[in-house]
């Protein structure tokens, strides 16, 4: 990907319906490919955040972000690049106990990728391993060679800024200062 870095979007709305489609339309329009989207409640009260991660350049990620801006169930977006947010992902694999009692180094591989066992019976293991992209995929990758894979889900990014507080709060504590000086 020529001159494309990895952003993270960050917009923080009112949970309304339709706005998911609303967001990943000006993504669409700017020909980007959303790489993951996570959704959930922020830490403020009433208020979603949407993490969204996306190859561009930066002249169109800050295209991107102030059309998302204009959107009325919108009260904020931002994007970041890594080294401004500490992030994870997390990542399932569902294995053959057989096959994965068959592999001597099972235990120095789970301690080795700092996953753990979520459930174990007679026909599978499920393995949790939270951490970056390469990480997940290179569990991913080792166990598909080591045993095979039975299934594998890896969640969106979530991420927050290195900063003290959420961003959006420092927007809110501006815009109700405003207010109260009118």
């Amino acid at each position: 990907m020529e001159d494309k870095t990895l952003y993270t979007v960050t917009i923080f709305s009112e949970n309304t319906v339709g706005l998911l489609s609303q967001v990943t339309s000006v993504f669409t329009r700017r020909q980007l490919n959303i790489e993951t989207l996570s959704v959930s409640p922020s830490a403020i009260k009433g208020i979603h955040k949407f993490t969204i991660t996306v190859y561009s350049n930066r002249e169109d990620i800050v295209k991107v972000v102030r059309q998302i801006d204009k959107r009325v169930d919108v009260l904020k977006s931002y994007f970041n690049t890594d080294d401004e947010l500490i992030h994870q992902e997390i990542a399932l694999y569902k294995l053959s106990t057989p096959e994965f009692i068959k592999i001597g180094s099972a235990e120095a591989l789970i301690r080795r990728f700092h996953a753990q066992i979520l459930e174990i019976n007679e026909n599978c293991v499920v393995i949790q391993k939270t951490g970056h992209y390469a990480e997940t995929q290179a569990l991913f990758e080792e166990l598909s060679e080591l045993i095979g894979v039975l299934q594998f889900i890896r969640s969106g990014r979530v991420a927050i800024t290195k900063s003290k507080i959420e961003r959006l709060s420092d927007m809110l504590q501006e815009r109700e200062r405003k207010n109260s000086s009118l």
